[in-house]
């Protein structure tokens, strides 16, 4: 998609600037396919512009609309108000539900990461496939970080852009905290003390932790048998 530099001739007042700036930012983002970055806004508005209190000011005036701009992972889109969602969920395909083991995987890498493929085997408890992290990443949901600075140098895995923006969230903070879980039912209320829902880093590679290279195929393990609660 190409778009023409905004021109900003020398009698525009700074309120038509803003006015016309504004206006394109609309354009861009929808017609964008996927969330754009901020850095992707500036060839093709004013000189000088403050794109920071330009899409504040956008949010601002979509925030009571059918759709809301939101931000998620540092890029911005138009998506469908939340308590307008349901109108869409008739025309939704029915995609194949994630299988147990799939679920219990990306919520130990979400909360986790940076997380190993041995480190999820061991807080579930149970040896898994590699076809688990394959479906995962299928989805775009997970992405292989970087490599682990220990003996054998495991892959680490983290989180996408597309996972916070399928589940509604700015940044991996944004994650339900203990209050909410317990909330929700999914913790148990007899919790042992001192227990702490962890921090996930979500975003730069941890002090131990490598990136990868461009030409490094990642974790081709041979996979193991089926998880054995895959089916359930």
């Amino acid at each position: 998609m190409s778009v023409d530099p905004v021109s900003t001739p020398d009698e525009d007042l700074p309120g038509e600037f803003e006015a016309r700036d504004l206006r394109v930012l609309e354009a861009l983002l929808f017609a964008a396919a996927e969330p754009l970055a901020e850095a992707e806004f500036a060839p093709h508005l004013s000189e000088g512009a403050d794109i920071g209190a330009l899409m504040l000011t956008l949010r601002d005036k979509y925030r009571a609309a059918g759709v809301n701009l939101v931000q998620r992972a540092g890029q911005w889109a138009f998506r469908t108000a939340e308590d307008l969602g349901y109108l869409l969920r008739r025309d939704q395909v029915d995609e194949r539900p994630l299988s147990r083991a799939a679920l219990e995987a990306l919520a130990v890498i979400a909360y986790h990461q940076p997380v190993t493929r041995s480190e999820i085997e061991e807080i579930r408890g149970v040896g898994m496939s590699r076809g688990v992290l394959d479906v995962l990443m299928e989805a775009g949901w997970i992405r292989m970080r970087g490599r682990r600075r220990t003996v054998g140098r495991p892959v680490t895995y983290g989180t996408t852009g597309a996972f916070l923006d399928h589940f509604g969230l700015e940044t991996t903070s944004d994650l339900p905290g203990l209050d909410e879980l317990r909330g929700a039912g999914l913790l148990s209320s007899a919790l042992p003390p001192g227990f702490q829902v962890p921090s996930p880093n979500g975003a730069a590679l941890a002090e131990d932790e490598d990136p990868l290279d461009p030409d490094d195929p990642g974790d081709e393990a041979p996979p193991f048998d089926d998880d054995l609660d895959d089916g359930d």
